[in-house]
């Protein structure tokens, strides 16, 4: 401070320093922080089991299934589970209807 009491330029550029290390502190756990999120991100997607080629849909109750789906199916509902190819021909040959977004029947060879 000069002998008026105000603050001097160094004064000011001093304080500046101070707020910007607090601010490249925060950034840095920030940095921190989003690193290991996304290392945890990593993990968990290596951790997933693979996702099945086939999917039948179970309608409510899980008693009847409504649809067959390709693995991935967009419009496959949170009642879907994993089959493999010859349950999800069966199920198909049984009437139980094709997705008619993914085409299971076409993937499958039943149609062309």
């Amino acid at each position: 401070m000069n002998d008026s009491g105000a603050p001097t330029r160094l004064d000011m550029l001093r304080f500046l320093e101070r707020v910007q290390l607090g601010d490249l502190d925060r950034t840095r756990r920030w940095i921190v922080a989003e690193e290991r999120r996304e290392t945890e991100r990593q993990r968990g997607a290596q951790a997933r089991p693979p996702e099945p080629d086939w999917l039948i849909e179970m309608g409510l109750g899980g008693r009847d299934p409504v649809y067959v789906h390709v693995g991935g199916c967009h419009m496959a509902g949170k009642r879907s589970r994993g089959v493999d190819r010859d349950q999800a021909l069966r199920g198909l040959t049984e009437g139980v209807p094709a997705c008619t977004h993914c085409r299971p029947d076409t993937e499958l060879g039943m149609l062309d």
